[in-house]
């Protein structure tokens, strides 16, 4: 087995599904739940078990996110304990619709890209589930 702490991606766009609020506004419950789908990659890759999330220690959403953003949420656990795992979390825009263009269908790539949210968690995967250890 490899000490190594594993990182995660996942690439999603938001859609009109997503959004919940006026103006196509994504509510930030949408981007826990894409850091909950990381978390669980990250915990089956280090553990081979789901585990589960105990709580976030901190969460920042820095820029609002619209149906139509392509949003990249990235995951890495910082610290292993026994059965405890620390992961931090970002969330960032890559792709949005453009404003005022001729064609609905037009949309810009952000470089660099745009950090819209941030997060601290802890998962636990406990010890007779931890088929990797």
């Amino acid at each position: 087995m490899t000490n190594s702490l594993p990182e995660a991606k996942l690439r999603v766009r938001m859609s009109s599904h997503d959004a919940h609020y006026a103006g196509n506004l994504v509510d930030g419950a949408r981007i826990l739940n894409l850091f909950g789908d990381v978390a669980t990659e990250l915990t089956i890759r280090y553990d081979g078990d789901e585990g589960l999330f105990r709580a976030y220690d901190n969460v920042e959403f820095l820029v609002p996110v619209y149906a139509g953003d392509f949003i990249e949420v990235t995951g890495k656990i910082t610290k292993a304990g026994n059965t405890s795992r620390t992961i931090s979390f970002e969330a960032y825009k890559l792709i949005t619709p453009s404003k005022g263009q001729k064609y609905p269908s037009a949309c810009d790539v952000l470089d660099p890209p745009v950090l819209v949210a941030k997060a601290t968690g802890t998962c636990v995967v406990l010890k007779e589930r931890q088929r990797k250890r």
